[in-house]
């Protein structure tokens, strides 16, 4: 499928409401209800923090104070207290009016940034007279505070102070730094605040390594930002959802043909036809895209295009660019005939800076001699490659010896580079197209330039999935059909990954028209027999591997040649030497 079929939800999209999104968080968040339910447990055993896994912006975290504001206990109860000040003499009295500034119902409240004065609040003097400011701790007593954890780790102190709080269930005044130390004695304040703490992973580590007998106590869950669809209620999860995004920017019901195209998207952001995104940043930017390139709040199929189309313009300079330096030739991309060692990979580009990734064709070449077995990766040996794409270079040299079924070492050397490649690359999303072009070199048979090569081989040669397959099949598409379609150009791609198409309307158009085609494979066999028209092993008639052996034993004659030409010299010195 080259578009994801959203026919068979045509009945859930043409009864979908706004008003079915009052529960959609729930659907679509599971886990995360039922750790905020045990968060908001009365009798909570532990101290009572929830490390969550989330983004930290307040779109998010908006998200999750709502949720929790479903657990709030009905009944209505003061916490804190009441401090009097006299004579510069502090009293603290009972909560008995939710105005005082230290009274608190509970309640949800949250933050991406905060410091200390804005948390704890303050002691503030003025020609002898004391005034305490309360903090967002104190308005949140006996209720939940939401904080980013990255924060708390730029400020340690601000941690240490907060966890002291929560772990004595009490809120104690003093100075930042103890100097000068306060006027006179404040009594501590009664605190009971439930914490959910959100950051990525690499925060969530760093305050493992910091508070490990914390992170041992506390509870965990996450922000899933997709969901998976397997059954029609799956979708409508999903839909529900995105109806709160849109009743949240007040605009009007979609149009039913506005879903299809939201999926098609969805798609492409995630990668996999099954699997949709939950991102509520993600999903807002498509909506609110749509308000500001149309005149009306209508939301459907032609809009929803409109807006896509034109951000993708907005921020496709540099494809635009790296485009154009293959079709002025500045970069050496062949769409026609056939070559022996040469072949046209396909990869991503992500780039620091720049908001989307994008597919660009990469040529590879191979080139074989005598030698002792040594397979060449020109981009290691450069120090332009990483550690994945190393790992693929030895998987096809172990697949190579296990099929070729050798006795002793590979009499040849191949050196393996990625033509006019002049950064960092990295993933085995070449090592298929690596070892066709290493098999093609070997056997002298040329490949077909008008088919491009993504996938990762295994030792038994089993093709396996990779990633932004709709960027790369869309960039080799571009270039082909910007120098006129032959009807015979196409892309060969793993089978496992035929359910994470979304392409766009002109390769769909292309396919459908047998103008452009893709191939999806389980084997090399079958990308080598695509790509040479020959066989890989064949026992009645013309192999590639036949071909291989052939050149093999060309290469172990001359090696038996030249020894026996520096036999004879040495024999001739060795005679010289006698007189």
């Amino acid at each position: 499928m080259l578009q994801p079929d959203s026919t068979c939800y045509q009945s859930i999209f043409s009864h979908l409401s706004l008003q079915d999104s009052n529960e959609s968080f729930a659907a679509v968040q599971p886990r995360l209800m039922k750790a905020l339910a045990h968060l908001h447990y009365k009798n909570h055993i532990n101290l009572p923090i929830l490390l969550l896994h989330s983004q930290e912006n307040n779109n998010y975290l908006s998200w999750i104070a709502s949720a929790s504001k479903l657990f709030q206990h009905t009944e209505i109860a003061l916490y804190g207290g009441n401090y009097r000040i006299i004579d510069n003499k502090i009293n603290l009295l009972p909560p008995n009016n939710s105005k005082d500034s230290f009274t608190s119902q509970g309640g949800i409240f949250y933050t991406n940034w905060i410091e200390s004065e804005q948390l704890f609040g303050c002691v503030r003097q003025y020609k002898n007279a004391l005034k305490l400011e309360p903090g967002l701790i104190h308005r949140a007593n006996g209720g939940t505070l939401i904080l980013s954890l990255n924060i708390l780790l730029a400020q340690p102190l601000l941690w240490r102070r907060l966890r002291k709080c929560l772990e004595q269930g009490r809120f104690d005044w003093y100075t930042q730094e103890q100097n000068p130390p306060l006027p006179v004695f404040i009594p501590p304040l009664p605190l009971a605040v439930r914490l959910i703490l959100c950051g990525d992973r690499n925060a969530l580590a760093s305050f493992e390594e910091l508070n490990p007998e914390i992170y041992q106590i506390a509870s965990y869950s996450e922000f899933e930002e997709n969901l998976l669809i397997l059954k029609d209620d799956d979708m409508r999860s999903w839909c529900r959802w995105i109806l709160a995004q849109i009743k949240l920017l007040h605009l009007p019901q979609p149009e039913i043909n506005f879903w299809p195209k939201l999926i098609n998207e969805a798609v492409r952001m995630t990668g996999n036809q099954k699997i949709l995104p939950l991102c509520p940043c993600w999903l807002r930017r498509q909506i609110e895209d749509i308000m500001l390139d149309s005149s009306s709040n209508l939301l459907n199929a032609k809009t929803l295009t409109s807006a896509v189309n034109m951000r993708l313009w907005q921020e496709s300079f540099l494809t635009d660019h790296m485009r154009n330096e293959i079709l002025f030739k500045q970069i050496n991309i062949q769409t026609n005939g056939k070559v022996i060692g040469q072949i046209n990979s396909l990869s991503t580009v992500d780039l620091r800076g720049h908001p989307r990734s994008w597919g660009e064709p990469s040529r590879i070449t191979c080139v074989v001699y005598p030698g002792d077995g040594e397979l060449i990766d020109v981009e290691h040996k450069a120090e332009l490659s990483g550690n994945i794409h190393r790992k693929g270079v030895m998987i096809m040299k172990a697949y190579l010896i296990s099929e070729l079924e050798l006795d002793e070492p590979l009499p040849f050397s191949a050196s393996l580079v990625f033509e006019q490649s002049y950064s960092e690359i990295d993933g085995d999303s070449a090592s298929l197209a690596e070892l066709c072009v290493l098999i093609s070199a070997l056997s002298n048979q040329p490949l077909d330039q008008q088919i491009a090569v993504t996938g990762s081989v295994d030792q038994f040669g089993n093709i396996q999935a990779v990633g932004g397959l709709n960027q790369k099949i869309e960039s080799f598409f571009d270039i082909c059909n910007a120098r006129c379609l032959t009807g015979k150009q196409g892309v060969i791609l793993p089978a496992n990954n035929a359910n994470d198409l979304s392409l766009k309307e002109d390769v769909v158009n292309a396919v459908r028209t047998q103008r452009f085609f893709i191939w999806t494979i389980d084997r090399i066999e079958e990308a080598l027999l695509l790509l040479t028209g020959i066989a890989w092993k064949n026992t009645q008639g013309k192999s590639l591997v036949d071909n291989i052996r052939k050149r093999i034993a060309q290469f172990q004659e001359q090696e038996k040649c030249y020894h026996a030409h520096h036999s004879r010299w040495l024999k001739w010195f060795n005679f010289i030497k006698l007189f």
